[in-house]
């Protein structure tokens, strides 16, 4: 794994967590306990912060990376994910905050300020615009994203299983 430090930060990684060897992890970010960062992502915490809950999957070819402070942007914008999220392959997810039992799907992306609310799910290839907020409980697909339906039983189910999935896989990756 590529952990590096940029100017006086370093990253915090959970002993429990799992990087892949081909990510890269930079500078002012922590990641949480049972959380996994899997081959080819960029966690970018170079100009802002980034903050990765517990049992939180940031999948193949995943990008993450904030704002910083500027008259554009006044105070900046650090990224925010919960405890329990899955993050597809290629999303890119970029100074916003995602609560927890979310999951952002496949090629996925996620703009600056934008708030995905704890148990909604972000279909694949969706685009959230700057700002956006959206509402827990219920699907969201499109470019521009729009709220569909309420998510089924199964569905919500399946965010919690889709963690756990993900801490039994890292486990037998660190073996």
């Amino acid at each position: 794994m590529t952990i590096r430090k940029f100017e006086q930060y370093t990253p915090e990684i959970a002993e429990s967590a799992f990087i892949d060897a081909s990510a890269v992890v930079t500078g002012n970010v922590v990641v949480g306990a049972d959380s996994s960062v899997w081959p080819m992502c960029s966690v970018r915490g170079d100009i802002h912060s980034i903050r990765i809950g517990e049992r939180t999957n940031i999948q193949d070819g995943s990008i993450l990376h904030v704002t910083h402070d500027s008259e554009f942007a006044p105070g900046g914008n650090a990224l925010s994910i919960g405890n329990d999220v899955t993050v597809g392959h290629n999303a890119v997810v970029h100074a916003c905050t995602v609560e927890d039992l979310c999951l952002i799907g496949m090629g996925s992306v996620l703009l600056d300020g934008s708030i995905v609310k704890s148990g909604a799910i972000v279909g694949a290839g969706s685009l959230v615009p700057p700002g956006k907020e959206l509402t827990g409980g219920y699907l969201w697909l499109g470019s521009p994203v729009k709220q569909v339906r309420e998510l089924t039983d199964n569905e919500k189910a399946f965010l919690e299983y889709s963690a756990a999935h993900y801490v039994d896989l890292k486990n037998r990756h660190k073996t």
